[in-house]
């Protein structure tokens, strides 16, 4: 295992906790409306999923560590860990997360556990620390590079430092930046479209680091309107094991009440909408941008089960 690599994310939690007071604080000296900031529930919530997707993280990592380095040693294939090979890595974790967080919207299974991110009403860096506990179901997507010949220590590494850089977007006190940073890269802006619940706002804005993943596969919208966060249908709770598992209780009603395989099948795969007879559609065909950005719309209430909790984008 390569050793030269630091643990990202261990490095960064104090700088995690400083950044959240300090937006506590501005939030208390300059409050902006009702709507924005923080309430102390649903920050309680936030880092009680954050501290539980500790714990349960080592435990998921226990068998992906073991198929990874399985594959590693299969693979003739050898990508030496180098300053510029690094970097390389990086950005293709970063493709492959951009799918990755895209399947995770699009079929419901994947929604199931990242469902979790969404469900607060608030949009801060608290939100931001709201993980899942069952996110073993993200390592198929970054197999590829495995087989590559990349270092399971190597992507670990590339995928924490995607993961530090997400946490500062997860904000409303930071407003547009330079173009050209907007053009390339995911900043708060983009980031508020993804946990926007209006219509034209679902589904957009996969990116991790860079923004250019969406612009190339035709899920970018602007910020045009201000977003109003949470799920299309929320879920009135802040119990920890509620939030984690409310849509795994959704599917297993849904298979239940299934009456054939084809329908558990798609309830299981398919988008988190869909029912038997519902027309065939794309993750977008419900939502259309225009040139200058999204307006306000009203999502097809198709593409949602009516008793799960939805996405926020």
């Amino acid at each position: 295992m390569p050793s030269s690599l630091p643990d990202v994310v261990l490095w960064s939690i104090p700088a995690f906790v400083l950044l959240t007071l300090v937006e506590m604080v501005s939030y208390r000296l300059r409050p902006d409306d009702a709507a924005a900031g923080y309430e102390p529930r649903d920050a309680a919530t936030s880092i009680g999923m954050g501290l539980g997707s500790l714990f349960f993280d080592l435990l998921w990592k226990v068998p992906v560590v073991a198929i990874y380095t399985a594959v590693y040693e299969l693979t003739p294939l050898r990508v030496p860990v180098l300053w510029w090979t690094v970097l390389l890595t990086l950005l293709a974790q970063d493709f492959f997360s951009y799918w990755s967080h895209r399947g995770h919207h699009v079929i419901r299974v994947l929604w199931a556990c990242h469902v979790v991110h969404h469900s607060s009403r608030k949009f801060n860096l608290g939100t931001a620390l709201r993980q899942p506990w069952t996110a073993f179901s993200s390592w198929p997507f970054y197999l590829p590079m495995i087989a590559c010949g990349v270092h399971p220590a190597a992507l670990a590494f590339c995928s924490s430092v995607n993961l530090v850089y997400q946490f500062w977007i997860h904000t409303e006190r930071i407003g547009r930046l330079p173009r050209p940073v907007e053009y390339v890269f995911n900043t708060p802006s983009h980031h508020r479209v993804h946990h926007a619940s209006q219509g034209g706002y679902l589904d957009r804005n996969f990116g991790g680091i860079l923004i250019v993943w969406d612009r190339l596969f035709g899920s970018f919208a602007a910020e045009t309107e201000r977003p109003v966060y949470g799920l299309t249908k929320n879920i009135e709770t802040y119990n920890p094991l509620r939030v984690a598992t409310h849509e795994y209780v959704a599917i297993a009603r849904d298979l239940r009440a299934a009456a054939d395989w084809r329908e558990r099948a798609g309830r299981l795969f398919r988008g988190p909408g869909w029912r038997p007879g519902a027309s065939a559609s794309g993750p977008y065909a419900a939502v259309t941008v225009p040139p200058g950005g999204p307006g306000p719309r009203d999502r097809d209430a198709s593409r949602r089960p009516a008793e799960a909790g939805e996405p926020s984008g």
